[in-house]
């Protein structure tokens, strides 16, 4: 019977010795993990120099926004003169979605099916301060691309709504 004893108790000191190590995880976890569940708070960027550099440099004029209300957030800005003259604007909206602007002497096609992710035309068009803009949808982006602009293709994508990517091309003014 003594041997039964003892390993009662080695069974005891086992279980015990398990509950310990769990509540010592879960102090860890709750106290030295963070746990915001929010996405993290993106910095404006002032885009002023990156546009006059590019607006210099670029063999087209490049788009801008001017007048967007303050609510939204610039957050990337790019000019690569070595691809293609490439110019990428990016905001935040002001509900939290992304919205570009993208400027490229790139092939057509290539350049818009990476600007919008894969999209594709749709049949609708608008018009905007007497420019007709293309929808693109089907892609990760939805997308309204310039028609008819000579030596460049413009595009303004993200995963805002049609309605914020509208607010944008009417905001873009282009030098």
């Amino acid at each position: 019977m003594a041997g039964s004893n003892g390993k009662q108790k080695t069974a005891r000191d086992m279980i015990l010795s398990l509950a310990l190590i769990g509540i010592a995880a879960a102090v860890v976890y709750f106290l030295t993990i963070p746990h915001d569940d929010h996405a993290p708070e993106l910095k404006r960027v002032d885009y002023r120099v990156e546009l006059l550099t590019a607006r210099r440099a670029a063999s087209y004029p490049v788009a801008a926004p001017e007048g967007l209300p303050s609510t939204w957030k610039a957050t990337s800005v790019r000019f690569q003169g070595a691809d293609s003259d490439r110019w990428h604007l990016g905001f935040q909206t002001p509900d939290g979605q992304y919205v570009q602007v993208e400027q490229s002497t790139q092939k057509r096609a290539d350049f818009i099916a990476r600007a919008s992710q894969g999209g594709r035309a749709t049949q609708r068009t608008e018009t905007i301060d007497g420019r007709t803009w293309t929808r693109w949808t089907g892609g990760r982006y939805d997308a309204l691309v310039l028609q008819n602009t000579p030596g460049s293709t413009t595009v303004v994508a993200g995963t805002g709504s049609f309605e914020e990517l509208t607010t944008m091309a009417t905001a873009l003014k282009m030098e």
